[in-house]
């Protein structure tokens, strides 16, 4: 058999996790969206309650499977999940599950894509010359800062967080580290807002997610946004100078 024979399978077998995942992200996009919402919490909510008070280790367990397959295929309702986080477990128990499972989901779609696509991106990303070359070397060098601020500007969507650094060869410490810490203060939002779902629910109303864009809330994320930022505009400040 010869070389090119042998390396065909293996090229094969390094791009099934992301297939698998695109797979099942375009069925759950259509088969799970009238699913995972908050009207299904609301139908199954004392079962859930009760599920809880008696297995509260297995519902832990099972809610951070289940928020771990949302994150790493990408299916909907992630949202819904952070919510449940806290309307099951409270504000600190709840943020720590939320958190937790949100890295872990983002680690296996961000391996996912570097094990089938890394290495051939990455090398077309060296070749490359102009704006992605620019928007390349920039990455490398404020890599733990532009990180940082894509997992605190709540408008970056978490697929393209977890994905686009993967494609462009970022460390995977560096990613790890800066999802964990970067999604904190988003998670304790909706933890926050899943506490009180039960009074939400009994009042007939629907969960307001609007409040992440309340200024009390909003504004501090801004200031984390610009403190991350800051050492990026120091770099380039010297850079002119120097120039």
């Amino acid at each position: 058999m010869s070389d090119t024979a042998r390396e065909n399978p293996q090229k094969l077998t390094r791009y099934l996790p992301l297939i698998l995942i695109l797979m099942v992200a375009l069925a759950g996009a259509f088969t799970l969206r009238d699913y995972l919402t908050f009207d299904t919490l609301r139908q199954n909510r004392e079962a859930l309650l009760a599920f809880r008070d008696q297995n509260m280790v297995l519902m832990a367990a099972l809610f951070v499977l289940a928020y771990v397959g949302i994150v790493a295929f990408s299916l909907p309702g992630a949202a819904v999940a952070s919510v449940t986080g806290g309307f099951l477990f409270g504000l600190a128990a709840g943020t720590v599950l939320n958190v937790g499972s949100a890295t872990v989901g983002a680690c296996i779609i961000f391996l996912a894509a570097r094990w089938g696509l890394g290495d051939w991106l990455t090398a077309r990303i060296e070749a490359s010359e102009g704006r992605i070359q620019i928007m390349k070397n920039a990455l490398r060098e404020n890599e733990v800062e532009v990180l940082f601020l894509m997992r605190l500007i709540p408008a970056v969507p978490f697929f393209a967080a977890n994905l686009l650094p993967a494609l462009v060869g970022v460390k995977f410490r560096n990613f790890v580290l800066t999802t964990a810490l970067g999604i904190i203060p988003g998670g304790i939002v909706f933890t926050w807002i899943g506490v009180g779902l039960g009074e939400v629910f009994d009042r007939g109303e629907e969960p307001d997610l609007s409040l992440l864009w309340e200024p009390h809330v909003i504004g501090p994320i801004i200031s984390l946004c610009l403190l991350a930022a800051m050492p990026i505009l120091i770099k380039t400040l010297r850079a002119r100078k120097k120039a």
